[in-house]
């Protein structure tokens, strides 16, 4: 069983160890009210995927500006086991959403949406908050030691053992608690706010962190991608060469990697701009 302490090393090391349609087809069904009348067509649903080390609240505050606009918002638990897997998962939380849809992905949860989108003919565009957005082939091990102008210091983890399906120990990771507030946050919130956090971080798969992609869909579809700028998890830098690579627009901000609590707005607008982009 792996120590208890507190281990500072590469991501690379560690991840080492329904119904079908009954309805007549009639020129009259055709002319939807909405259209006939002018009205603008039904916003599309937006799909947020937290990543390692986080939950789902962390989209509180942009979930509440979406819905405050208007938007059906979804922000399902990502298991945070295995790159299929959690693909897999979202990818059935998009088939029984109704509708066009544009698909969000935080850190880990980009490697997740890369590979979730890629056969959903619903998913009209993909954004990219300070997230992995792995190539064909690539893990997010390895694109964490794509080398880089600003390399960031090694993620500051402890390892611990989870029983696996097969009987087998796995190990899942979680960022030291007492390094979180720097790590993750980059200092912008309140001690307590941070200790609160730690405590309910969710712990990855060392396992998830080195699942390859299969068939990444921002070669297929339209992307946008937002940088922290003083993201210590990931690092500005690296966000750059994967925004580039998917040939995404791109704004920056001022945040930490945690950039939905920093910068809430931002993040919101972003996903706006993709939606208008492409209805």
């Amino acid at each position: 069983m792996p120590s208890r302490r507190v281990i500072t090393a590469s991501l690379a090391t560690l991840a080492a160890a329904g119904l079908a349609g009954g309805a007549l087809f009639t020129p009259l069904a055709s002319a939807e009210p909405s259209q006939s009348h002018g009205k603008s067509a039904p916003k599309p649903t937006v799909v947020l995927v937290h990543g390692a080390f986080a939950d789902a609240s962390s989209w509180n505050g942009v979930v509440k500006r979406l819905q405050a606009d208007g938007y059906p918002v979804k922000a399902p638990a990502n298991p945070l086991r295995d790159v299929p897997g959690d693909a897999a998962y979202i990818s059935s939380v998009l088939a029984q959403t109704e509708g066009p849809i544009i698909l969000v992905g935080h850190s880990y949860g980009g490697a997740v949406i890369t590979n979730a989108a890629a056969s959903d003919p619903d998913v009209k565009a993909l954004v990219y908050i300070a997230a992995y957005a792995p190539d064909a082939g690539e893990t997010v091990a390895q694109l964490a030691e794509h080398p880089v102008e600003h390399p960031i210091a090694p993620l500051p983890v402890v390892p611990n053992t989870y029983p696996a399906p097969d009987g087998s120990a796995g190990v899942e990771l979680t960022i030291d608690p007492t390094k979180y507030r720097d790590t993750f946050l980059s200092n912008t919130v309140s001690r307590a706010t941070a200790a609160s956090l730690a405590v309910a971080q969710r712990p990855v798969s060392a396992a998830a962190l080195n699942g390859e992609t299969k068939d990444p869909a921002w070669k297929k579809l339209p992307s946008w991608y937002l940088v922290a700028r003083q993201d210590h998890a990931i690092g500005a830098d690296l966000e750059r060469f994967m925004a580039q690579r998917a040939g995404a627009k791109t704004v920056e901000v001022n945040g930490s990697h945690n950039v939905m609590l920093n910068a809430p707005g931002a993040v919101t607008n972003l996903i706006e701009k993709a939606d208008k982009a492409t209805r």
